[in-house]
């Protein structure tokens, strides 16, 4: 019940005791607590099978009694509950790779043109901006409903402040990380005038490679991106669409991307086409994953996991995509203008959590786009500078991640210190109220209020 407050603020257990109002029911369904929509089993109250339309309020359900916090659910099990997209699995209870649609798109992509694949997905997802559940453009519900329980830990303990293990290091107010798909081969010829086009703005970025059918991968193409200070990782198979079409044959493919993660020296992966099926990815023997959209109103597998944090997926760290894939902003929204993108960070900026963009080589070929692209990039730098942005590559957002997740806060003749590896970047935090919030401020007294504050 504690544990998905303590995971994420990386606190004193002593300051967190959360406890269910009685017996969760057998029944998952959608409920609120306040203005967050949530999924699972409940103490109290019903649910409802839709998102949509009337679904009860559990918050009045809450109470503090005798220095606890009791709510009429299993924290851990709600959250998780959005962030492995249970809930979306629950209701739809089938797999695009799965459908008949689905397959014979795949068969047939290779050979449709970009205009005409566009039409195509035009058409399936006419109607998209009715979804009410994720919260386009970005979800930050699994955010909102752990900064609402540690609020209300914080007054069941009757505390001025909670000291916890900051999100990122040095005091980064964000993290911002850019990852590029390769997936065609004009895709890969383009790949070092991308690099030169980063390495102008003094980013630095992932580069996901399909390792089967899609073009030659050579020794020499996989030197010069590391050679750079580039990072390599495994995208799919083949990117046939077909990964997750069922557990034996997934289970085939796994061991074949494992051995080319082995032979890359790829610490992280991502499917293709974001398909996923987080239950399975025990068979993947990577540091990380990429393949979780924090919204998925575009993409041809509805859901998304509701967070702008990362999270674990058993022993893998999660780096969520909060930010619109170039293809969909160019050639589904029919903009060249980074507007959309402005506004996700911002969103993300709210919550000090992770700016992931897609963008593909392939679709940044043409002289507008990539100028779009190289908008979005002066746009980033600018804000490393100003407002405190990390800018590392994914395998170090996620190592950072690991260890951070590792990391205790103790204290020793009355002062907090943080105990385990990478400490010396690590920076205690305290989480406090202020008009009815929960703000942020710095060990240092310095409290930063512009870049952490909090929305409620």
């Amino acid at each position: 019940m504690n544990n998905s407050l303590l995971e994420h603020y990386r606190c004193p257990e002593k300051y967190v005791a959360l406890y269910p109002t009685g017996q969760v029911s057998k029944g998952d369904g959608y409920f609120r607590f306040g203005p967050n929509l949530l999924y699972g089993q409940t103490c109290e109250g019903r649910t409802s099978s839709s998102p949509s339309g009337h679904v009860q309020d559990l918050l009045p359900a809450s109470k503090i009694e005798d220095g606890r916090v009791l709510v009429p659910f299993d924290a851990t099990e709600v959250l998780n509950n959005l962030r492995y997209e249970t809930y979306h699995s629950a209701s739809n209870g089938w797999h695009p790779a799965s459908s008949v649609v689905g397959r014979l798109y795949y068969g047939i992509r290779p050979a449709l043109p970009v205009k005409f694949r566009r039409h195509l997905q035009k058409i399936r997802l006419n109607g998209w901006r009715e979804f009410t559940f994720p919260s386009w453009p970005v979800d930050t519900t699994v955010d909102n409903t752990l900064e609402s329980l540690l609020l209300m830990s914080l007054r069941a303990k009757n505390l001025q402040q909670i000291p916890f293990i900051w999100f990122w290091p040095n005091d980064m107010a964000s993290c911002a990380i850019l990852s590029h798909d390769v997936e065609e081969a004009a895709g890969r010829d383009f790949c070092s005038s991308l690099m030169d086009i980063d390495d102008a703005y003094h980013v630095k970025a992932s580069f996901q490679i399909v390792p089967e059918s899609r073009y030659e991968v050579t020794a020499g193409f996989l030197d010069t991106i590391r050679r750079r200070g580039f990072e390599i990782n495994v995208q799919d198979l083949n990117h046939d669409g077909r990964l997750f079409r069922d557990r034996k044959e997934f289970l085939a493919r796994a061991k074949k991307i494992n051995a080319y993660g082995r032979e890359f020296g790829a610490s992280g992966f991502r499917s293709a086409v974001l398909y996923r099926r987080q239950e399975w990815y025990d068979a993947l023997e990577f540091s990380y994953d990429m393949s979780v959209p924090n919204v998925a109103h575009l993409d041809p597998q509805r859901g998304g996991c509701c967070t702008v944090m990362p999270y674990f997926v058993g022993d893998m760290v999660e780096l969520p995509v909060t930010m619109t894939q170039d293809y969909s902003l160019f050639h589904i929204l029919d903009d060249d203008s980074i507007d959309l993108w402005k506004q996700q960070i911002e969103l993300v900026m709210s919550k000090h959590g992770l700016i992931h963009f897609i963008i593909h080589p392939d679709y940044i070929v043409r002289k507008q786009e990539r100028a779009t692209y190289e908008n979005l990039l002066a746009y980033l730098t600018q804000l490393s500078r100003d407002r405190n942005i990390w800018m590392p590559l994914p395998g170090e957002a996620a190592s950072w991640w690991r260890e951070r997740s590792q990391m205790k806060l103790v204290e020793v003749n009355g002062t907090w210190q943080i105990e385990g590896e990478g400490k010396d970047r690590a920076r205690i935090a305290y989480a406090s109220e202020k008009d009815g919030q929960i703000v942020y401020s710095f060990e240092s007294g310095q409290a930063k209020a512009d870049s952490l504050r909090l929305g409620a």
